[in-house]
């Protein structure tokens, strides 16, 4: 277990409820790139994999909810899409 990679997890981990709740918020998907959100869950996948397969120890939990936040960020960009373009077709009638 690396302190190093817990602090990093840590830190990511508080920065997606704020990420969450603007997009809960805002109703938008402006400004947020699902690019970006399917990269980041890859990453995270990956790094669970890793754990499980080479290093586990207690820090995938660090990992699993990283990998949450990030979907349910996810789910709420496409929610937010959706919004969009209801929003853009109402506006052009």
């Amino acid at each position: 277990m690396s302190i190093f990679e817990t602090i990093m997890l840590i830190c990511f981990g508080f920065a997606w409820p704020f990420s969450i709740y603007t997009s809960y918020k805002t109703r938008t998907a402006k400004g947020k790139s699902v690019f970006f959100l399917i990269v980041l869950l890859i990453g995270y996948f990956s790094g669970i994999m890793h754990k499980i397969f080479y290093s586990y120890d207690l820090i995938i939990i660090l990992y699993i909810i990283n990998f949450c936040l990030i979907s349910i960020d996810t789910l709420l960009y496409i929610r937010n899409r959706r919004l969009d373009v209801m929003k853009k077709e109402n506006s052009s009638i």
